[in-house]
């Protein structure tokens, strides 16, 4: 399965269809929790919206399953919170809540109607939002003594910043210092094969797991 993607940051957006305004919410949540608790902020932003309908997707944790759910909230089943979720799983997103508010404009739309316009509600603010890529990094220590820290950081920020990894702060003990890196794990060999040039083979490195991160699109 390719990688998901998550929302930078959240985004409303406005789609009219035939005198009706849908306006479209997407959230980053991380709990179902955390998503009805959007979804009252709507209902008290918007009290006299004739709709407010909903589609969640929140990715598998360890100690929680995938959460797949959507709302018609009083449309005809089937003609909104589906078609919701559908242009949301299409769009490879995850954690992310879609509300779509409507205000009936007079003119009805039938039911093709209405899922076209709810599908294109979530689509236009998925095509207008800042998107990341979460991914699986691979989790480098590279252990130096303090004399070594200062040149090991340049060295390491520098190789970081050229392959598109990313480095935390370099924390202290008492006899050595402990730079962290996120890698891509097919960068793996290549960071081992520098850290111990850079060190002239002082440095102890090892793998500490994995990490997931949201990354920029490129």
């Amino acid at each position: 399965m390719p990688d998901p993607l998550v929302l930078a940051a959240d985004i409303e957006t406005e789609l009219v269809e035939k005198r009706s305004r849908f306006l479209t919410r997407l959230h980053r949540v991380t709990s179902v929790e955390e998503a009805d608790e959007r979804i009252l902020a709507a209902r008290r932003d918007h009290p006299s919206a004739r709709h407010r309908c909903t589609a969640l997707v929140i990715g598998e944790t360890e100690t929680a399953a995938v959460v797949h759910r959507s709302s018609d909230d009083g449309e005809p089943s089937g003609t909104a919170g589906m078609p919701m979720l559908q242009a949301l799983l299409h769009a490879e997103l995850t954690d992310t809540l879609a509300i779509v508010i409507r205000y009936f404009g007079g003119v009805k739309l039938g039911a093709g109607g209405l899922v076209r316009a709810y599908t294109a509600g979530v689509e236009q603010a998925v095509a207008a939002a800042t998107l990341r890529r979460r991914i699986a990094l691979a989790v480098v220590r590279i252990e130096v003594g303090h004399a070594d820290a200062g040149a090991a950081e340049h060295a390491v920020r520098t190789w970081a910043e050229a392959h598109g990894a990313a480095m935390e702060p370099t924390t202290y003990g008492s006899r050595t210092a402990v730079l962290t890196v996120l890698v891509e794990p097919s960068l793996l060999e290549e960071l081992r094969a520098d850290a111990a040039r850079w060190s002239a083979g002082r440095a102890r490195i090892e793998e500490a797991g994995s990490r997931l991160t949201d990354v920029p699109l490129t």
